[in-house]
């Protein structure tokens, strides 16, 4: 889920809990063919019905908030198979060929699952590990310290399955962009179960060098696609909440951004994007410097490409010389090519390009593409 989303997700549990009403999460744990949704999509609903977010474009909520409020009332999960072609109920005529499962629980009362949504509004990465099959129990997995909770099979507990599971888990949260999704699970002494893996990642950061008008747009709808918004600039007057209130933190100058780097307060890495926009060559050069020894996943530069190639040319004549690493994911013009304009465009072609390109995606139109649009594993093995 999207940061928006799970924010809405986190806030439903809040007031549920202040109307003293009792919760049901329920989520895609597989996809077969094409959906609305991929597995990993959860809504939550309340036992007077409410519900926040979308499994569907609404053809199935109906359903599952009624199966939600059985088990709500009886505390039974269901796992339920909906079958999406065209010449069922479900499709409600939509005729994608796919089909979905959704495993429907009672959060409340479970400590997992309850963690599992203050993992959510903290913003933690964490993986939540469900069986489907072959075992109960949950398992919530961090990057470090001990999971919370087990996995038990006809009442024992399943310490080989645990432990598989928790190194499946550890190798999707070592990922720049892992998936939730089903995988069957093998233990010695214990056997196969297919175990579902709800992959919740920290935020992406995106960090904007030069706080001009047009990057404002860009901060914002960074912020809506769910990255945490730094900005960087010398002027400490376009430095304000008013321009940026969406950004997660104000470095005044690039002193103070290399101050952030060198003592860890700001990380970069495979989830971090930069965006380089001063509209001034001297400092966009610097920065270019600077950003090609950091190892961030993305580095995009505002402007002409002979403009960015000047830069190289003239950081090369002063005797630095970045590695074909760095310029590999250095990107030039920014953004996908659909004849943006104006500053809002821009920003709508820049987080286009970073969604393609952290979910790998060629970012090309979708009309004549007879594959399956999420087109990305959903069922693995793992011993």
């Amino acid at each position: 889920m999207e940061r928006s989303e799970t924010r809405q997700l986190v806030e439903a549990a809040h007031e549920a809990k202040r109307l003293g009403q009792r919760v049901a999460l329920a989520t895609v744990v597989r996809v077969r063919g094409n959906a609305y949704r991929r597995a990993g999509a959860s809504m939550l609903v309340r036992e007077d019905g409410a519900q926040a977010c979308m499994l569907s474009g609404g053809c199935l909520e109906p359903e599952v908030v009624e199966s939600a409020l059985d088990v709500i009332a009886s505390g039974e999960r269901s796992l339920r198979h909906y079958d999406l072609s065209e010449d069922t109920l479900w499709s409600l005529g939509i005729g994608c060929g796919g089909n979905v499962d959704i495993l429907v629980e009672r959060v409340t009362g479970d400590d997992v699952l309850e963690a599992w949504l203050s993992v959510l509004e903290r913003g933690e990465s964490a993986v939540l590990v469900t069986p489907l099959t072959g075992a109960q129990g949950h398992l919530l997995v961090s990057s470090s310290g001990p999971p919370l909770g087990m996995l038990t099979r006809r009442g024992d507990v399943a310490l080989g399955l645990m432990e598989a599971a928790t190194r499946h888990a550890r190798s999707l949260l070592a990922q720049a962009e892992a998936y939730s999704g089903a995988a069957t699970v093998s233990a010695e002494e214990f056997g196969e179960a297919d175990l579902f893996f709800g992959v919740h990642q920290q935020s992406a950061k995106l960090v904007l060098f030069g706080a001009g008008h047009d990057a404002i747009p860009l901060a914002r709808l960074g912020d809506e696609f769910g990255y945490d918004v730094h900005v960087v600039d010398a002027r400490e007057a376009y430095l304000t909440r008013g321009r940026f209130p969406a950004a997660t933190r104000h470095l005044l100058a690039p002193e103070e951004f290399e101050d952030a780097v060198t003592s860890g307060a700001l990380t970069f890495d495979a989830r971090t994007s930069a965006v380089v926009m001063n509209h001034h060559l001297a400092r966009d050069r610097e920065t270019l410097r600077v950003l090609l020894t950091l190892p961030a996943g993305y580095v995009g530069v505002l402007g002409p490409r002979t403009r960015f190639e000047r830069m190289l040319d003239e950081l090369r004549s002063e005797g630095f010389t970045p590695t074909s690493e760095a310029l590999a994911r250095t990107r030039s013009p920014v953004g996908l090519h659909v004849g943006a304009e104006t500053p809002e465009e821009v920003a709508l072609s820049v987080v286009a390009e970073l969604m393609a390109l952290r979910r790998g995606y060629e970012g090309g139109f979708l009309s004549g593409h007879a594959g399956k649009i999420h087109a990305l594993p959903e069922t693995s093995s793992v011993t």
